[in-house]
């Protein structure tokens, strides 16, 4: 019997880091997906490294997990987790390293701005473009860099490799750092022009994001200082940005080209 060709619209979904995503746009995920969209969550810095040391191997210790963990298989495994969660269609784990592998040997580092002779931006770039030809999608979601993590700003460096993309992309807002600090912008080389776009998640797609982002328990103790703190820190997130915006319900928000309207306004 011949396959019956999947006709539904693809939305790419790009995580720096495995968890990225989930944390910061989870709930339009879900939303996306119920509302027929094809969905695809793409992670860029996914890559096992064996023997860590220094700041990279401070990273797994600083959760518990002993120098003979195979951290990022840990958080893959948590990551596919989070896909059945939320419904997604498909995951890519694009395989570069973290920036703790990549000669940045500090958390502080990790904020200061992208240090010289990381040129990792080039083969994001490729992995990309690789993927988008394949999946062809109709929106590509990528975060706005807030924080200004070195990671976060290679991912839009790449993208930005490839201006006709920009007109197919939605930036999302990056948490947890657009909570822990309010006052931050996006990163600067983002395009101009952009506007505001809020959507509204209905219950189904909260829940689906907060089950979802319950998934990565390597993490949660460390960012949010446990699963009940995190399921009602993001929750409360989005209450206050449906407040701001005079929406009484939860809702993440994006910047995009003022065009770009296709994406649901609610999904009850």
């Amino acid at each position: 019997m011949d396959c019956i060709p999947d006709v539904r619209p693809t939305a790419l979904f790009v995580s720096p880091h495995l968890d990225d995503v989930a944390f910061s746009c989870g709930g339009t995920v879900a939303a996306m997906r119920r509302g027929g969209w094809r969905v695809v969550v793409a992670t860029v810095f996914t890559a096992s490294v064996p023997d860590p040391t220094g700041f990279a191997l401070a990273c797994q210790l600083d959760k518990g997990l002993g120098p003979d963990v195979d951290y990022m298989a840990l958080r893959r495994d948590e990551d596919a987790a989070f896909g059945r969660a939320v419904g997604a269609d498909e995951l890519e784990w694009l395989g570069l390293p973290e920036a703790p592998h990549r000669g940045y040997h500090s958390a502080a580092e990790l904020f200061a701005g992208v240090r010289s002779g990381d040129t990792i931006d080039r083969e994001v770039a490729q992995a990309l473009e690789t993927l988008i030809g394949r999946l062809s999608p109709g929106l590509i979601f990528v975060a706005q860099g807030v924080g200004g993590h070195a990671d976060h700003r290679q991912v839009i460096r790449a993208v930005l490799r490839s201006p006709g993309l920009t007109g197919r992309v939605t930036w999302y807002r990056d948490l947890p750092y657009a909570a822990k600090y309010p006052d931050a912008r996006p990163d600067p080389d983002l395009p101009g022009g952009l506007v505001e776009i809020p959507i509204v998640l209905g219950a189904a797609d909260l829940r689906a994001k907060l089950d979802g982002c319950a998934c990565y328990r390597t993490q949660i103790p460390f960012q949010f200082g446990g699963e009940p703190a995190m399921r009602g820190h993001l929750a409360a997130f989005a209450t206050a940005e449906g407040g701001r915006l005079g929406i009484p319900a939860p809702v993440e928000t994006f910047l995009a080209p003022a065009d770009l309207l296709v994406m649901p306004r609610r999904a009850d």
